[in-house]
């Protein structure tokens, strides 16, 4: 079910390298322009447990189980403290990442799907997924040209994929985008091509959130329409029957 609170949570989804982090930060600072009250978050950022995460990745400590259970954790915490005062209070909460990130990284490292999603069953659900899709070689490319090599985990060398690096990355990260693609339409992601032009991606993310909070408004708008013309009706009434009584 929907979550029943004034904000607007907006998640930007897909997997490593596609440009959500970018994006999000520029959807940010262009609501912000535009005089709404936004809060970013992002996934791995809780101050309780992102520093454990961390350590335990930098030892190779995270089996299946202590991978989600630990992710699991910090979207709880952030949840609790960032994302539904946020909401209670009206504001847009735009999402670096969000519990889709875990339906397909722990699947893809062994979890049961089913458990998963029940792990996860605390989490508020999203008014907009974006899906930030790209090709896996153009992904490749990306990240080698930006970051100059890649990342231990992103590569899926943890779960023994490849002694190949380069092979890891695109046996693992293959298999994650399988996952989101599964959930495309179970979860009604919006799905944007995160090749085109930075511009051309931020127009169309623009345009939807904006649909997104009009509509908000038109319902804003048209409930305080109603409560002012069934106060007007209550006052005709009122006055009607203390003029009957005098």
């Amino acid at each position: 079910m929907p979550h029943p609170y004034p904000g607007k949570l907006v998640v930007i989804e897909g997997t490593d390298g596609v440009g959500r982090s970018t994006h999000a930060a520029l959807l940010q600072h262009w609501l912000e322009v535009e005089g709404y009250g936004v809060v970013l978050t992002e996934w791995k950022s809780s101050e309780l447990i992102s520093r454990v995460i961390d350590k335990a990745k930098s030892k190779n400590a995270l089996n299946t189980i202590t991978f989600s259970l630990l992710y699991a954790t910090d979207l709880a915490d952030r949840q609790a403290h960032s994302i539904l005062p946020a909401l209670k209070a009206g504001l847009t909460v735009i999402t670096d990442r969000y519990y889709y990130t875990a339906f397909a990284r722990d699947v893809v490292r062994g979890a049961d799907p089913a458990w998963v999603r029940k792990l996860y069953g605390f989490a508020l659900e999203p008014d907009l997924v974006f899906y930030l899709k790209m090709p896996l070689e153009a992904l490749l490319r990306r990240i080698i040209t930006t970051r100059g090599g890649l990342d231990f985990y992103e590569s899926g060398r943890d779960i023994g994929m490849s002694t190949d690096l380069y092979q890891s990355f695109k046996l693992y990260q293959s298999k994650i985008l399988t996952e989101y693609e599964r959930m495309v339409e179970e979860y009604n992601f919006k799905v944007i091509a995160a090749d085109e032009d930075i511009d051309a991606v931020q127009k169309t993310l623009r345009s939807m959130v904006s649909e997104l909070l009009n509509e908000e408004t038109k319902l804003n708008l048209s409930s305080s329409s109603d409560d002012s013309n069934n106060g007007q009706s209550s006052g005709s009434s009122n006055s009607m029957q203390e003029y009957q009584q005098s």
